[in-house]
């Protein structure tokens, strides 16, 4: 037998014992997998004495504690027996002793509150946001909502705004299921969709230190209201805008990039768990944003894919049909790698994303102003000028390919660079390159 780990989907066991039945249920409410009777933890074959009599009564076993059939077998080395027990994946969510189980890397986990709720959902071919709500009724949607909506998917559903039947509309929008509304069209365009889900809210605040809050603001109402909602209390109340003039015309520049800000507030409100008795919370700091958002993250996305092209895996898809429609995003995986360019392109440093305790965290930081240069370099800037001395000659096409910059970051650092007289450039336009001076 070849060197084996144990890993999501292998186990090791000494010997039987039917607490065992968990990592069958696991294994097949995720990817399936092998569970061997008969190794140690380093999966050396210690071998099973009563090896006959187990592979009489396990196959019943399972099958009437776990209703699944699973292939079992004698697998012998070096004059030692052992069991090698084959689970396969399977489409119905199992249960043992009315609990369900799934593998998380080598450990089995036992499923509770809103991971057991998408977990069901998830088997039936449902999510969350797709359910429907029996309470909820069509005089209970927003009509202001509806005629916004409208408006803003005139772009991509040209026809929408010809619909004056609200019902009928909805039911484009896949938001009813016979005749009933879907949890969806309650976040979407309901009046007060806090009555139904009372965590729907968003919260922002300024905070001092991590326990010092100096005012706070809690946003209510549906989603497509509270995109502006939050967008408009935030640029009025809580960030700073730098005030300039072209000629007659008067420009303002927030702290942050106002369209990173929006893709990231979007991003949250349609990747949020509902489930998740938290809300979206966003903490402004003297140096730095924080939006603290519950999420459930798909397997395939993992948080460090974030800053990665990646597939577009929405958690609540219903819904992010409808924010497609109207214009708030696209389908193809790269909001994050927006945010990510637009603070570059602003002179900031590229923001983080971390998951821990069931929520994403995404910061945003100030522009941080370096010492080693008269006047402060940038981080961003920094960095390219770092790159430039160490790899003299490169072109500006080739430190946006070295570096993954954009190339028009990369050529207003340039400038600005140059414009300090800490660059110059060398040889013709098309062989030639930055040096450090």
């Amino acid at each position: 037998m070849k060197q084996l780990l144990e890993s999501q989907t292998v186990e090791f066991k000494q010997v039987w014992k039917d607490e065992y039945l968990r990592t069958i249920c696991a294994f097949a409410n995720s990817e399936g997998g092998v569970l061997y009777i008969g190794l140690d933890d380093n999966s050396e074959i210690l071998g099973v004495e009563n090896i006959e009599e187990l592979l009489e009564i396990l196959p019943n076993k399972i099958n009437n504690r776990l209703g699944l059939v699973v292939d079992i077998s004698i697998k012998n080395s070096d004059t030692k027996n052992y069991l090698e027990i084959k689970v396969n994946k399977t489409y119905a969510p199992i249960s043992y002793n009315g609990k369900f189980y799934i593998r998380s890397g080598s450990n089995t986990i036992e499923l509770n509150g809103g991971n057991l709720t998408n977990f069901l959902l998830k088997k039936y071919g449902k999510t969350w946001d797709d359910v429907i709500e029996e309470r909820f009724t069509l005089d209970e949607i927003d009509l202001n909502t509806i005629e916004r909506f409208k408006k803003l998917a005139k772009d991509r559903v040209p026809d929408i705004v010809n619909e004056d039947n609200i019902e009928e509309l909805l039911r484009k929008l896949n938001l009813y299921e016979g005749n009933y509304l879907k949890r969806a069209a309650i976040l979407l365009f309901a009046k007060n969709p806090q009555k139904y889900y009372i965590q729907s809210h968003s919260k922002i605040g300024r905070f001092l230190s991590e326990t010092d809050i100096q005012s706070s603001d809690i946003i209510e109402g549906n989603l497509i209201n509270q995109v502006d909602m939050i967008l408009d209390i935030l640029r009025l109340k809580y960030l700073k805008a730098y005030i300039s003039y072209e000629g007659a015309h008067r420009r303002e520049k927030l702290e942050y990039p106002y369209e990173a800000l929006r893709e990231a507030v979007i991003n949250a409100l349609i990747h949020r768990d509902y489930t998740n008795t938290s809300n979206l919370q966003i903490r402004v700091y003297d140096d730095k944003l924080v939006l603290y958002n519950g999420a459930t993250l798909n397997p395939e996305v993992p948080i460090e894919k974030f800053n990665q092209p990646h597939q577009s895996k929405p958690f609540n898809p219903t819904m992010a049909s409808v924010f497609y429609k109207c214009g708030f995003i696209e389908n193809w995986g790269k909001g994050t790698i927006n945010i990510i360019n637009e603070c570059l392109e602003y002179g900031l440093p590229a923001p983080t994303f971390e998951y821990e305790w069931e929520a994403v965290r995404t910061t945003f930081y100030k522009r941080v102003e370096n010492e080693i240069v008269d006047g402060g370099i940038n981080g961003g800037i920094n960095m390219l000028f770092e790159i430039i001395s160490k790899n003299s000659g490169l072109s500006a096409v080739e430190i946006s390919n070295k570096s993954n910059i954009p190339l028009r970051t990369v050529q207003r650092q340039v400038k600005e660079l140059k414009d300090k007289n800490l660059i110059e450039y060398k040889g013709s336009k098309k062989t030639g390159g930055y040096y450090a001076k």
